[in-house]
């Protein structure tokens, strides 16, 4: 997909959606869903959207995390580790799982829910596949394996292989009444990580401005609440099979989401571009000081450039960036004083000072 056309997608489609969506929604029988988890970042986003189209809602949880988010929902008391006792003897349409992570998880629920849901949706991510080296990396490109496939504690090294783990768990218990989502960077209101909100927050700061690589770079990510929608069509359709959930290939740059950004938010920053060997020297990528971005070339080459034509085909549309940027700038603004003054992700203000320095010392 050329550059100009998948920005013709995401900024055309979601119209288009909207009104055919409707259509094809209002045809809809309201469904018995089963949602495990629903109260932290992507949870609360399909309730919404599942409240909309009219569905039924069960959410499970330890009903520890905003347990008061949703009081007028029913909400069953239970552990992903065990005790599950809470699902037994009920029937469900459909379950969304987006809160499995190791074997054990996606084994209870399947085990207990196999001959009670008709529909099995797990939320997988794209560190699934064995690596993001090359551009267009598809649904069908090899996966990760686990050195030892005993392990169940998740690291970043084994938090790709282990959702590989669930997905095949799913699969063989569900087969064709399953769906695999695979997300990139999941991004917006409600995000914990600060992954993507860090470089509109730091936009917003103005001044000079520590930016990653050249404006020219292709990024990845999904928009939380164009998650939730896709996720609602497959309750709906029982869409099955296996999704990559990303902007398409080349459809945002670095240069486009600080740009965007800066226009957001009416700042007056400077990017001063680093590139990606002074990048690695200063050890930003795996420090997490860098989020999102990845070198146009080596083994994450490929993490900017994944494939999500198979989903975009089932109905997958996309929020404007600006849209993605106002909104997640809006909510920030509203979130607890600290968490707004020290991010999770980015430079630190003293750390990226330390840097513009060096940078111009190079230079």
């Amino acid at each position: 997909m050329q550059r100009r056309d998948a920005i013709k997608l995401l900024a055309g489609t979601a119209a288009a959606c909207s009104s055919l969506g409707k259509l094809a929604r209002a045809q809809t029988s309201a469904l018995k869903v089963l949602i495990l988890g629903g109260t932290g970042f992507i949870g609360p986003h399909f309730v919404e959207v599942l409240r909309a189209g009219g569905h039924k809602l069960t959410l499970f949880n330890r009903g520890k995390r905003n347990p008061t988010l949703f009081p007028d929902l029913e909400t069953l008391i239970g552990d992903r580790n065990g005790p599950i006792d809470a699902l037994k003897g009920r029937d469900w349409d459909v379950v969304i799982d987006d809160s499995a992570y190791i074997a054990k998880h996606a084994q209870l629920t399947t085990d207990l829910l196999k001959d009670h849901v008709g529909h099995y949706i797990f939320v997988s991510s794209i560190s699934a596949y064995a690596d993001l080296a090359p551009a267009g990396i598809d649904e069908d490109y090899k996966l990760a394996q686990l050195k030892d496939p005993s392990v169940d504690k998740v690291t970043d090294e084994t938090y790709g292989g282990l959702k590989v783990v669930c997905e095949k768990i799913v699969g063989d218990a569900f087969g064709a009444r399953s769906t695999i989502i695979r997300p990139s960077y999941i991004v917006g209101p409600l995000d914990p990580t600060d992954r993507f909100t860090y470089w509109p927050v730091r936009v917003a700061r103005g001044g000079e401005m520590l930016a990653p690589g050249s404006a020219r770079d292709p990024i990845q990510f999904i928009d939380v609440r164009d998650l939730a929608d896709f996720t609602r069509l497959c309750v709906e359709q029982r869409i099955a099979g296996s999704y990559n959930l990303c902007n398409p290939p080349g459809a945002v740059t670095m240069g486009d989401l600080l740009e965007c950004a800066k226009k957001v938010a009416g700042a007056n920053t400077r990017f001063v571009w680093a590139n990606p060997e002074f990048l690695e020297a200063q050890k930003l990528l795996e420090s997490g000081e860098i989020p999102i971005w990845a070198p146009p070339g080596g083994e994450y080459a490929g993490m900017g450039l994944v494939s999500s034509a198979r989903a975009v085909a089932k109905g997958l549309r996309f929020r404007t960036l600006e849209t993605t940027v106002r909104d997640t700038l809006a909510w920030h603004s509203k979130r607890p004083k600290e968490q707004q003054e020290k991010l999770r992700a980015g430079l630190a203000p003293q750390r990226e000072l330390e840097l513009l320095k060096q940078l111009r010392a190079v230079k």
